[in-house]
């Protein structure tokens, strides 16, 4: 854990580098992923089920691949009543939000007398990529889907590695409107949802966490088909006065910490003894956290006590363009309205990230690695396209045409200039 004072001459370079200290993991799995995206499209579902052997250490065939309906339904029914609830619950709100995101088409006529608009579609497909192991989370698969389905999407397929799937994952596919289950993995999964392979047809976006080879396929499959963003390791900023109890603050950083040990928790608060007393609850917690070597190390490595000044936070916030910052302050607007980059803000103290995670409604996948300066975290129009739409009559294309042909002819383009002046009975452009 690192000690910053907002006062000490070289603060801002000093913090400047942390924050851009690299987190990622830095093993070189590029070549290897370029070499199963290449097998796959060559072989298709020959190059599954051999990977499957080869990294997963299990026998598949094209029917075994796909979870059966049968299977989600026997797996969602042996989860805990009391989870199931808590999926309902989370997922009626996450749909509830991200239903409110819906834009409308629009139809106008301007000035010249044309007819512009456009108007929005839902994608056709879209695939989920859902770890495996102990990052199999429910939230994940609700956080993905729901605001697919919202959109309207027809097919959701879900991808996850071979394993046991644990009843909530299912539960939360049933309730999310998933519509198919793969039991592939890796960048063989990122692959096959891309180009297609035997049973599993291509998607038009991917979408959903992954490891080091599921980001560098994604990376590589962009523009066969459109991705979600290339996450990194989580990141919480929390902002506190000495008010708080140093208790909830250090669950909080805890929160994101236990998630990887390359994640990164950084506190902010001009009360430098209310910063010991967290620092020492977080030692305390840690002893009793079952993810506590991996909070520990992501602590240890990356977290941060920043001793600034409130009402310097949102200047300090913007520099860590975080994936979430939490405001735990008496009147936290005063501060969050002059913060530009974050991908969640979490207001007041009673509104731990941990609600974002799960049953707030807004989206936890968010910006990561400081990309809340230019992007958003996953809605509702990450599953929309918007088509532009033009109708003229021909008084109106007369009022626009002259123009047409001026530009078209300037940038060298003749069979564009043409296509505007022989609806004008003009002479042949050249």
């Amino acid at each position: 854990m690192r000690r910053f004072n907002f006062s000490d001459a070289g603060f801002t370079a000093a913090f400047t580098d942390f924050i851009g200290e690299r987190r990622e993991t830095p093993d070189d799995v590029d070549a290897l992923v370029a070499t199963i995206l290449a097998a796959v499209r060559a072989e298709g579902v020959t190059a599954l089920l051999r990977y499957a052997r080869e990294f997963d250490r299990v026998e598949l065939t094209e029917v075994t691949m796909r979870v059966t309906a049968d299977e989600i339904a026997a797996g969602a029914a042996a989860c805990p009543a009391e989870v199931r609830e808590a999926i309902a619950f989370a997922a009626a709100r996450i749909r509830t939000y991200h239903e409110r995101q819906r834009p409308a088409d629009q139809w106008f006529v301007d000035a010249a007398g044309v007819e512009l608009g456009w108007r929005w579609t839902p994608l056709e497909s879209v695939g989920i990529y859902v770890p495996g192991g102990r990052a199999a989370y429910p939230s994940t698969v609700l956080m993905n889907a729901v605001p697919a389905s919202a959109a309207g999407v027809e097919r959701i397929a879900m991808v996850t590695p071979p394993g046991q799937l644990l009843p909530a994952v299912l539960a939360a596919a049933q309730a999310a409107g998933v519509t198919e289950i793969w039991r592939v993995g890796g960048a063989q999964a990122v692959a096959a949802l891309a180009y297609g392979a035997g049973p599993i047809k291509p998607v038009d976006k991917i979408v959903g966490p992954g490891n080091a080879f599921v980001t560098a396929a994604k990376r590589r499959v962009y523009g066969v088909v459109g991705i979600d963003a290339l996450a990194g390791p989580s990141e919480i900023v929390v902002v506190a006065d000495g008010l708080n109890d140093p208790e909830w603050i250090a669950a909080d950083l805890l929160s994101q910490a236990e998630h990887d040990p390359a994640a990164q928790s950084i506190l902010i608060t001009e009360d430098s003894a209310f910063a010991g007393r967290v620092e020492a609850a977080l030692e305390v917690q840690l002893g009793s956290l079952s993810t506590g070597d991996s909070a520990r190390a992501s602590w240890r490595k990356h977290g941060a006590v920043v001793i600034a000044p409130l009402d310097e936070a949102p200047a300090l916030v913007d520099m860590i363009a975080p994936e979430h910052v939490e405001f735990a302050v008496d009147d936290p607007e005063r501060l969050s309205d002059r913060v530009r980059h974050a991908g969640a803000i979490f207001l007041g103290r009673f509104a731990p990230e941990a609600l974002g995670d799960y049953v707030a409604g807004s989206n936890h996948v968010l910006p990561t690695s400081r990309a809340a300066r230019y992007s958003s975290g996953l809605s509702l129009y990450d599953f929309l396209k918007r088509t532009s739409i033009v109708k003229c009559d021909a008084e109106s294309f007369a009022r626009l045409a002259d123009a047409t042909i001026v530009l078209a002819e300037a940038e060298g383009l003749p069979a564009h200039a043409r296509s505007a002046a022989i609806r004008l009975g003009q002479p042949k452009v050249s």
